[in-house]
């Protein structure tokens, strides 16, 4: 089952960068280019702990829906969006955020399984792992530009 694991250091406080994190606002956002967004659940605002959301996307030349819930959550320092029901057969998504001084490092463990046994293994090294870490990096990239501005008022107040 492939992991893929990003790091970022961002300029701002662990609360702000944990809360934009969770925010279904901003990851519409950050993932405008596949016309992402929320359908059902949380479909906007901060989601929080047993919470869901299903997002409706165009991936691959395809719409997809998929339906996570926060199934862990530690306020600053880590929570974990699963799998509900969806493309794959299974994902959990860790957000870890950790503090020194005015720098926040937040980190991603994204591990994943698609469906379709051996297929879907060729599928996971091939396409998938580089297609998913180019959406966490521009994700999380997002969330950096908007961390470290005024700009983060706009999700947060």
């Amino acid at each position: 089952m492939p992991v893929i694991q990003t790091s970022l250091q961002i300029h701002a406080p662990i609360e702000r960068i944990f809360d934009l994190s969770r925010s279904i606002d901003l990851h519409i956002a950050s993932t405008a280019h596949t016309g992402e967004r929320a359908v059902a659940g949380v479909t906007s605002g901060l989601i929080s702990l047993g919470e869901e959301v299903t997002w409706r996307a165009r991936h691959f030349g395809i719409w997809q829906e998929l339906t996570s819930r926060i199934s862990q959550y530690n306020r600053p320092h880590h929570f974990r969006d699963s799998l509900v029901r969806g493309a794959f057969r299974h994902f959990d998504h860790d957000h870890y955020f950790e503090t020194d001084g005015a720098i926040t490092t937040m980190k991603d463990v994204f591990d994943f399984e698609s469906p379709f046994g051996i297929l879907g293994l060729v599928v996971n090294h091939l396409v998938l792992e580089r297609y998913m870490r180019r959406l966490l990096e521009k994700r999380n990239e997002v969330i950096k530009e908007v961390a470290e501005s005024e700009k983060w008022r706009t999700y947060l107040l």
